[in-house]
């Protein structure tokens, strides 16, 4: 379900909890009190409960936790030129868009509602509405696409630092791209790139984090998965959760384009929730591999270590034997 600039109006009105009166809320959205009546079932077609209270107007049954775009930008102090999008169908399709035109290095589109993101092997992804961040990089790197091997391993490194220093540590990596929590998926990073060989090569980092997690999305999911606000620690604004990752995400993305994903490597197995387990991987072209996964090689490649010897893996949908 979609929803209209005005809806999306509304609804940052709404998002502190507190009441509105139908009359307030009409004269602040130039609408007559029959429009915002309208705007409040288009509200509730989302899935957001709003409370009508007699005589006293209107409030969402929750507050709802929404990005700020110009506190964010305090928190960045330039580090990335950041647009706040209320709705879009995919971060990383509008960024690699923009990226064919020709737009600027380290730049950041964020979106409140993202109706038909992309997982790695073209998998949908809905995000909830101040639920989840949804948000996506333009980086661009002087080497070419030949040597970004590694790169979204490194930003699970990155993302896993990031979370550490807001207070959530304990996540773990599954190779190539995922964040685990407890076992269960907690996010993920889709990489798309653009460019020649030798360079140089453009790059859109796209990530999804599970903030405000709730049973009726994990029902609705075909794996374990969890949010942030299931740990025991007070999850932060969604808004402070993205300046952080941004800022190291920042740091680690100048420190790959330097060296690579080698000096990420040791962190990242420190992190790796499958380490020393049996496993099963299954590469694009439908061919199956068991072995024990004994880490990561200097190019990020997954070394399975079977019957045959240890084999390098760069691609591949990985799950645990005994599931």
């Amino acid at each position: 379900m979609s929803a209209s600039p005005p809806t999306f109006s509304l609804l940052r009105l709404l998002a502190d909890g507190e009441v509105h009166t139908g009359r307030d809320l009409a004269a602040k959205l130039g609408a007559s009190r029959a429009a915002v009546r309208g705007r409040v079932r288009s509200i509730e077609r989302l899935g957001l409960r709003v409370l009508g209270v007699r005589g006293r107007g209107y409030r969402l049954a929750a507050p709802l936790d929404l990005l700020d775009c110009e506190r964010l930008a305090g928190l960045l102090q330039g580090a990335f030129t950041v647009e706040l999008l209320d709705e879009c169908h995919s971060t990383n399709g509008a960024l690699m868009e923009r990226a064919r035109r020709g737009g600027p290095d380290a730049q950041v589109l964020a979106c409140e509602h993202q109706t038909a993101g992309r997982g790695r092997r073209g998998k949908r992804w809905e995000s909830g509405i101040g639920t989840d961040l949804t948000f996506s990089v333009l980086w661009r790197f002087s080497r070419g696409a030949g040597a970004l091997s590694g790169l979204s391993l490194a930003v699970g490194v990155a993302l896993v630092r990031a979370l550490a220093r807001l207070g959530y540590p304990g996540i773990q990596l599954k190779w190539p791209n995922d964040l685990m929590l407890r076992g269960a998926k907690l996010g993920g990073i889709l990489i798309e790139a653009t460019g020649d060989h030798d360079g140089p090569s453009t790059v859109v980092v796209g990530i999804g984090l599970n903030v405000h997690w709730s049973a009726a999305r994990a029902a609705a999911v075909d794996q374990p998965a969890t949010g942030l606000a299931q740990t025991q620690v007070a999850v932060a604004s969604r808004t402070a959760l993205l300046g952080g990752l941004l800022v190291e995400l920042h740091s680690s993305l100048e420190a790959f384009a330097r060296a690579g994903f080698e000096p990420f490597r040791a962190e990242w197995l420190r992190h790796h929730a499958w380490q020393g387990r049996q496993v099963t991987l299954r590469t694009a072209e439908g061919a199956v591999a068991d072995g024990e996964a004994v880490g990561v090689g200097e190019d990020g490649a997954l070394l399975l270590r079977s019957v045959s010897g240890v084999e390098r893996f760069h691609s591949g949908e990985l799950r645990l034997a005994d599931r």
